[in-house]
């Protein structure tokens, strides 16, 4: 996908209120380079969106891609301080990758952006990749009670199986939250602009011999007024099933 005439149109302001600052100084002035980006994923989620821009650490700029939202989403993010991207290609591959071609700090984080993720604890995905121990680290949920549905941690856990038979990675869990390094993410060519990006990114890595770790990370429930695209409904869960079947088949 290509970003050269959308880039120039990327958003960062400062809300009235002067929230989030630091990230929207960082998206302005090229020249301070933040400890990571944060791709955020987004199709209608003004409802979380504060909340979870509110959370992020210090020097982790956020990235909203969005895939079309008809909510306000864009300008809720703009306004939070984050930089936003338009992806004018729905699917969520299409809009994690824009934001990952859009980022510019060394390390790239991938987080959901419906509220059911904590971004203060990105730190515990990036942090072994910053220390140069592992070049990918998953977030492997631990979901509150209800957090998860039944068919969802169902499809989970057989796709994890199917992983790792494929490539004898041991991992449970194929958690959005992740960090690795810009260069090297985008090094792997990632071609899915569907549902079955998540996995097409650990399974390319695992080809190209990077080490690749989970680490736990907390799972709530979504924002109120906020639904998965991916695994939220049964509808949803079997298109990424279908989706990610044909990553492993390819």
């Amino acid at each position: 996908m290509c970003l050269g005439g959308q880039a120039s149109g990327l958003l960062g302001q400062v809300n009235r209120n002067g929230l989030r600052r630091e990230y929207t100084d960082m998206a302005t002035n090229p020249q301070d380079s933040p400890l990571a980006d944060v791709v955020l994923p987004c199709l209608d989620e003004a409802a979380s969106l504060p909340w979870v821009l509110s959370r992020l650490p210090a020097g982790y700029r956020a990235i909203v891609a969005d895939d079309g939202s008809t909510d306000g989403s864009a300008e809720i993010a703009a306004e939070h301080g984050a930089t936003v991207v338009p992806v004018p290609q729905r699917g969520f591959g299409a809009a994690a990758h824009a934001g990952l071609e859009a980022a510019t700090a060394e390390f790239v984080c991938f987080c959901d952006a419906d509220g059911s993720m904590d971004p203060a604890q990105l730190p515990r995905v990036l942090d072994p990749v910053r220390a140069g121990e592992y070049d990918l680290v998953l977030g492997r949920r631990r979901p509150a009670r209800g957090a998860w549905p039944l068919h969802a941690r169902v499809a989970n856990v057989a796709l994890a199986r199917m992983l790792r038979t494929r490539t004898g990675l041991r991992l449970n869990d194929l958690g959005p939250m992740r960090a690795g390094r810009r260069e090297a993410l985008l090094g792997l060519g990632l071609t899915d602009r569907r549902f079955g990006y998540p996995l097409e990114m650990v399974i390319r890595a695992a080809d190209a011999g990077w080490r690749v770790r989970e680490v736990d990370v907390d799972y709530g429930p979504r924002t109120a007024g906020s639904t998965s695209k991916v695994t939220g409904t049964v509808l949803g869960t079997v298109r990424t099933i279908r989706d990610m079947r044909g990553v492993l088949t390819r």
